[in-house]
């Protein structure tokens, strides 16, 4: 358990947070969320003791193990992998280098046998015997083979990496969890893992995430950071923000009886109350949800950009037609055999390898050529392209955003560009920013704004949620959705791949897969098949 008394934290002479009181409980997921900058990852190092609070207190029994995700992938690169994942245990570990130096001794005395007799006891009472089956048992989990345990790990690469110090994080059934980011650079089948790990953890969780698939997958509560304050919910991701908007529409609507208002948000209430889950901490979180009173649901005061994209012409029937398309990069395929057309209205997910999508894509844009096949668009269609690596539009460039913008606008008029930049949060003085030192999200939502002046009837995106936080990710994702037009795209992102996709398309060395459906669907057909890895 976590008792947090009146914390306030001041960085920089920026008030982050005042006055805080908290518990954070066994048994339960809290998912930190917040804006960027609002100071989710400066309330984990505050847990953990790494930074001191301007006033207030955190306490934690001494009793209580705390393991947190470490960020420093080079940290651990002189240690082998079944060390670093055992090190997430500091006593366990200790004791098991100390008996080992102690057997190694040449001269071994009597006082060194009563210490290690000592040391055996602690080993054996804190399962030091199964530690080793227990860390293969977490790397294979992860989709890493035992083979690697002795590996060092500045030998692995930067994924397997990752992978390793979540592992690390999890080792020895800490009492307190804290992770921060845990699903970035992680495949589908390691963060299914995860959340199936953390579902039903005895233990405290608390967790920082973008992705909303596993935030409502695994949290029982939403810790909000926000209005300089931070707030705790009971329910998921999901059902935070769902209530999060209904009370914004409320509080506009200020003329409506309080009775109707009530009455709605309790009909809200009532409805996530029957969602069914197969998970222990779901059954909870229901329970506290059917407790709910109207006043404790949340208001935030953060800002949405607007992603909305309208098509100058409809596109004909014949919108892209691909036969037998083949890439290859260094003399190792990426994709093989691709076939398929893309029928009017369909809103396809490329899934398969990074480097294999991108280069898909690229061949589809015509930046590079395929070794093999051929493609061919509809001559009605026009397209918009969202690609995985923006540099070349940013790069050694000194314009500021709005004279960036008007290089792609027919209308060059002001007031018509800070219509578009103001839909993604650029509005004022901040128009005025070079472009070259955006950071990624910004550089994110300048490329939206760009693509939104287009018109497009056709919308191609190489992961367009990478460097975006919640609010712009939720944006991304109700854009795509609502557009009339074809989608072919690529994400990391769970929720959009299942909310937005009709179709998915799977690319690889041996050939592809071909579904109609949502990413759901595709799962499922691809267990129905025996094959439970998934590509994404």
């Amino acid at each position: 358990m976590i008792l947090i008394n009146d914390l306030t934290f001041n960085f920089g002479g920026q008030l982050l947070f005042k006055d805080v009181d908290l518990k954070f409980t066994p048994g339960n997921c809290y998912g930190i969320i917040g804006a960027n900058g609002a100071g989710k990852s400066t309330f984990l190092k505050l847990l953990c003791g790494e930074l001191e609070p301007t006033k207030g207190s955190v306490t934690i029994s001494d009793k209580e193990r705390m393991s947190v995700l470490k960020q420093n992938h080079f940290a651990y690169d002189e240690f082998t992998v079944l060390d670093t994942v055992i090190m997430g245990n500091e006593k366990l570990y200790a004791i098991m280098k100390e008996k080992d130096e102690l057997y190694a001794k040449e001269d071994f005395t009597d006082e060194d046998g009563i210490r290690a007799s000592e040391l055996e006891a602690d080993f054996a009472e804190m399962n030091g015997w199964e530690a080793d089956s227990d860390a293969s048992k977490l790397i294979q989990g992860l989709g890493l083979s035992e083979d690697i345990l002795y590996t060092l790990m500045g030998d692995l690469e930067e994924p397997d990496k990752v992978k390793v110090l979540i592992a690390q994080a999890l080792f020895g059934n800490p009492d307190i969890i804290l992770l921060d980011e845990p699903t970035n650079g992680l495949d589908i089948n390691a963060t299914r893992w995860l959340e199936d790990f953390l579902a039903d953890y005895f233990g405290t969780v608390l967790v920082v995430s973008h992705d909303r698939h596993f935030l409502n997958n695994v949290c029982t509560n939403i810790v909000d950071i926000d209005f300089g304050s931070i707030k705790m919910y009971v329910g998921n991701y999901e059902f935070w923000y769902e209530s999060s908007q209904l009370m914004q529409r409320m509080i506009k609507q200020q003329n409506k009886k309080n009775e109707e208002k009530i009455q709605e948000l309790q009909e809200f209430i009532n409805r996530f109350s029957a969602n069914k889950s197969k998970s222990r901490q779901a059954t909870a979180r229901r329970k506290l949800i059917d407790k709910l009173t109207v006043e404790e649901l949340p208001a935030s005061s953060r800002r949405y950009p607007f992603i909305g994209f309208e098509m100058d012409r409809e596109a004909g029937k014949d919108i892209l037609t691909v036969n037998g398309l083949s890439k290859s990069l260094n003399g190792e395929p990426l994709f093989t055999n691709v076939s398929f057309s893309v029928n009017k209205g369909d809103k396809i997910a490329i899934v398969g390898s990074d480097m294999a999508v991108t280069a898909f894509f690229k061949v589809l844009m015509e930046e590079e050529a395929p070794d093999e096949g051929t493609f061919k668009w509809g001559i009605s269609i026009t397209k918009s392209y969202f690609p995985h690596d923006n540099t070349a539009y940013f790069e050694n460039c000194t314009d500021s955003i709005l004279d960036w913008m008007r290089r792609f606008s027919q209308d060059q008029t002001e007031t018509y560009l800070r219509g578009f930049l103001g839909k993604m949060l650029f509005s004022d003085e901040s128009v005025f920013k070079p472009v070259n030192v955006l950071s990624g999200g910004e550089k994110v939502r300048c490329m939206f704004s760009r693509m939104m002046l287009f018109g497009s009837n056709v919308l191609l995106l190489d992961q367009p949620t990478d460097h975006l936080d919640l609010e712009s990710i939720t944006a991304v994702n109700n854009g795509l959705d609502k557009f009339k037009g074809n989608v072919i795209f690529s994400s990391h992102d769970y929720e959009m791949l299942n909310t937005v996709a009709t179709r998915v398309i799977e690319i690889t060395p041996e050939g592809m897969v071909d579904r109609m459906g949502n990413y759901d669907d595709f799962v499922e057909y691809k267990k129905s098949k025996g094959i439970d890895k998934i590509i994404v």
